[in-house]
């Protein structure tokens, strides 16, 4: 459904006319991908069926992997597939590493139902969730479109998604992270 091009994971192809040796970069989305020897098998495989006899596959991690490399079609292609896509960083405010802010995995909790007091002050001194969200655009829905949404626990999946529920449909959806 989605392209190593189209994460931006693959990060660049080189071809030495002189040794016919092709050289494919990869950056993955975190250094501790469990997916990376997978993928570099496929690139691996898949420029050797094209007729290249012998392929190299290395990792760059450096500049680091960023939300910014998905494409535009990448980006349609996750909300197609009912994954909210990330934000671009500008968007976000962001000019550099997003901060990761820990607090209450549940958002929009009122005082009077929600967890104890004292993580209701915490929220209400602006840490955590709330104060996370508060400013940020709102989230989309990928599958009806409505932006009445709330993320429902930072950690989805997989390290790079967090889980969010669209509050006029009613169903939940995975969010590809800011990075």
């Amino acid at each position: 459904m989605l392209t190593l091009a189209d994460l931006g994971v693959l990060a660049g192809v080189e071809v030495d006319d002189a040794g016919g040796v092709v050289t494919a970069w990869l950056t993955p989305t975190y250094s501790g991908c469990p997916a990376v020897a997978e993928m570099a098998a496929d690139v691996d495989r898949r420029l050797r069926a094209a007729g290249y006899p012998e392929v190299r596959v290395r990792l760059r991690l450096d500049p680091p992997w960023s939300t910014d490399l998905i494409t535009a079609e990448g980006r349609r292609k996750l909300s197609e597939a009912g994954i909210a896509p990330p934000r671009p960083t500008s968007a976000v405010g962001a000019s550099g590493p997003v901060p990761l802010v820990l607090g209450p995995t549940r958002t929009g909790v009122s005082a009077s139902t929600g967890p104890s007091a004292s993580a209701t002050a915490t929220a209400a001194a602006g840490v955590g969730a709330r104060s996370r969200t508060a400013a940020a655009p709102p989230v989309p829905c990928p599958l009806c479109g409505d932006t009445e949404t709330e993320e429902l626990s930072r950690f989805g999946s997989t390290a790079c998604k967090a889980l969010w529920r669209c509050r006029a449909c009613r169903e939940p959806f995975e969010r590809v992270k800011e990075i």
